[in-house]
C-alpha cells in the first residue's frame, strides 16, 4: 500500500475551522482520519465545510470520528439527542436502543461524520467508578450486551461505524484512566462472565470497530495495559475470538498511557500489539501528532513494528472507510421531529422514583436548592448549572424560589426559614460525589415535604435520606419530562 505509517493515526484539531497551515500539515502526514471534539462544532454549515476540507487534505476515504454517546458525552448539540445508555437500560427495549443509535448517527452522517466512538459496553458493576456510570447500559452483562449491540446496529444501519468500548472492560475500576492507570485484577472466569460477555457479543455481531481500555488486566497481561498488550489484542481478540474489525485505541494523551509513554512512544507499541488505529489527541497541538508519526517511522526502521502488521492495520482502515464512506445524508425536518418525539418519550419512560414524593402545587410556592455549578472531568463535555434547572422548572412552577450555593449553605437555610411550609426540591446536578453543602441542607429537610432531584448520577439517590426522582440525564428532554411529571403531581 502506498499509504504512510501515519495513516494509522486518528488525530484532533484545535478549532472549528481548518487553517491553510493545518491543511498542509494533514496533507503532509496523510493521517487516517480526525476525531472532532466540542471545540470543532459550530454551525452545521461551518462544520460540514471543516469536514470537507479535512477530506480534501487527507483523501476522501478519511475516517471522521467523534463521541456522540448520549447524556453528558455529546459533541453535537443542535440535533435530537440520544438518551444516556443507563436510561435505555431502565427502559430495557432493544428497539429503543436500536433507534437511539440511529438518532445519534443521523446527527453525524448529515455532516459527513462516519465513525462514532460509542457505545460503551462496560458493565457498571462498581458504583464508585468515576468515569463510566450513566455511560453504561447497566449492571447486568446480558443486558449490556443485548442493548449495546442493538444501539451499535442502529448506528451502523444509519451509516456511522460504531466503536464498542472500552475493551476488555472499564466497568469495575475505581480510577479514571484519564488521570491514572487502573488495574482490574479478576480471575479469567469472572472476566468471561462479566466484563467480556458484551464484547464477545459485539464480535459475534461483527460490529465495525472496538476501542481499547488503558487498563491492566493481570489475568491477561500482568504488566501492560490492554491498549499495548499483544495478549489482549492479538491472542484474545483476534486469535481466540476471531474479530476482524478495526481496533482503535483510546486517546493516547490520557495519563494512563502518556505518563509512561510520552511523545508518541505508545503508537508503535499499540500497533505491534494488534491495534489498527491510534487515537492521537493533543488538544489541538499538532506537534503531538508529528511525534506519533515520527515514532511510527522509527519503529518501522528498527523492526520494532513489522511492515506486515502495518499493512494489515491499513487494510482494515481502508475496508472500514469503504463500508462507511461518510457520504452526507440529509436529516429532514420530519426525521428531526420524529427523533425529538422519541427523545421525549424515552425521557419520560426512564424516570425512576424512589420513595413517596410530596405533592406539589403548581400555583403555590416551591423552593429549589441546588449548586450554581457542577464539577466536570474525564470525558464529560457539559454539565447542568442551577440557573438552567431553575429556568426549566419555572415553566411549571411560576412561584419557584431558588437558592444556589456552591460552598455556603446559608442562602438555602435562609430560604427554608422564610418559607417553613413550602415543599422543597433539592437537586444534585453533578456526576461526582454529592456536594457537602447539599448534604448539610438535606439534614434540614427530613421533617418537611422534600424531593431530591438526581439529575445525573443515580448513585446520589441513595446518598441522601429523601424521596428522589432519577432522570438519568440533564438534557432538554430530561428536564422537560421532569418538569411535566412534577407539575402533574
Amino acid at each position: 500500500m502506498d499509504r504512510p505509517a501515519a495513516h494509522t493515526l486518528i488525530v484532533d484539531l484545535p478549532g472549528p475551522d481548518l487553517t491553510p497551515e493545518q491543511g498542509r500539515f494533514l496533507t503532509r502526514y496523510r493521517f487516517g482520519g480526525v476525531c472532532l471534539f466540542a471545540r470543532n462544532f459550530s454551525s452545521p454549515e461551518r462544520t460540514a465545510r471543516l469536514i470537507r476540507e479535512i477530506r480534501d487534505a487527507l483523501g476522501h476515504d478519511a475516517l471522521i470520528a467523534t463521541d456522540q454517546e448520549g447524556g453528558a458525552v455529546l459533541r453535537r448539540l443542535d440535533v435530537p439527542m440520544p438518551p444516556t445508555p443507563q436510561a435505555l437500560g431502565v427502559i430495557g427495549s432493544e428497539e429503543a436502543a436500536y433507534e437511539a443509535g440511529a438518532v445519534a448517527a443521523r446527527g453525524l452522517i448529515e455532516l459527513g461524520i462516519n465513525w462514532n466512538f460509542a457505545p460503551s459496553l462496560d458493565v457498571n458493576v462498581n458504583p464508585l467508578n468515576p468515569v463510566i456510570g450513566e455511560r453504561s447500559f447497566g449492571t447486568d452483562p446480558q443486558q449490556v450486551a443485548r442493548l449495546g449491540v442493538a444501539w451499535a446496529r442502529g448506528s451502523e444501519a444509519a451509516g456511522v461505524m460504531s466503536a464498542a468500548k472500552h475493551f476488555p472492560g472499564h466497568g469495575d475500576t475505581a480510577l479514571d484512566s484519564h488521570l491514572a492507570l487502573p488495574t482490574v485484577d479478576k480471575p479469567r472466569d469472572e472476566l468471561e462472565r462479566t466484563e467480556w460477555l458484551p464484547f464477545k457479543a459485539a464480535v459475534a455481531a461483527k460490529l465495525g470497530s472496538l476501542m481499547t481500555a488503558h487498563i491492566v488486566y493481570p489475568a491477561l497481561d500482568p504488566h501492560l495495559p490492554a491498549t499495548l498488550s499483544r495478549a489482549a489484542l492479538t491472542e484474545l481478540l483476534r486469535r481466540e475470538w476471531h474479530y476482524d474489525g478495526v481496533v482503535v485505541t483510546d486517546a493516547t494523551d490520557m495519563r494512563a498511557i502518556a505518563d509512561a509513554y510520552p511523545h508518541g512512544e505508545a503508537a508503535p507499541l499499540a500497533l505491534a500489539a494488534g491495534a489498527d488505529a491510534v487515537l492521537s489527541c493533543g488538544h489541538g497541538d499538532l506537534t503531538t501528532h508529528a511525534e506519533h508519526a515520527d515514532a511510527l517511522g522509527r519503529a518501522l526502521q528498527s523492526g520494532q513494528l513489522a511492515s506486515g502488521r502495518l499493512a494489515e492495520a491499513q487494510r482494515r482502515l481502508v475496508s472500514a472507510a469503504q463500508r462507511f464512506p461518510g457520504t452526507p445524508r440529509p436529516y429532514t425536518a420530519g426525521q428531526r421531529t420524529a427523533d425529538d418525539l422519541r427523545a421525549a418519550t424515552w425521557a419520560r419512560q426512564s424516570l425512576e422514583w424512589v420513595g413517596t414524593p410530596p405533592r406539589l402545587d403548581p400555583q403555590g410556592p416551591v423552593l429549589l436548592l441546588a449548586t450554581l455549578t457542577a464539577e466536570v472531568g474525564g470525558p464529560y463535555g457539559d454539565f447542568l448549572g442551577g440557573e438552567a434547572l431553575a429556568a426549566q422548572l419555572r415553566r411549571v412552577f411560576p412561584q419557584l424560589w431558588v437558592a444556589l450555593q456552591d460552598d455556603d449553605p446559608q442562602p438555602g437555610l435562609d430560604l427554608l426559614a422564610r418559607f417553613p411550609e413550602a415543599p422543597v426540591l433539592l437537586a444534585t446536578t453533578g456526576r461526582w460525589a454529592v456536594p457537602q453543602v447539599l448534604r448539610r441542607l438535606a439534614e434540614d429537610l427530613r421533617q418537611r415535604p422534600a424531593l431530591h432531584l438526581a439529575l445525573w448520577n443515580p448513585e446520589h439517590a441513595a446518598a441522601l435520606a429523601l424521596p428522589a426522582v432519577i432522570t438519568h440525564g440533564f438534557r432538554p428532554a430530561n428536564l422537560q419530562a421532569l418538569a411535566e411529571a412534577l407539575g402533574a403531581g
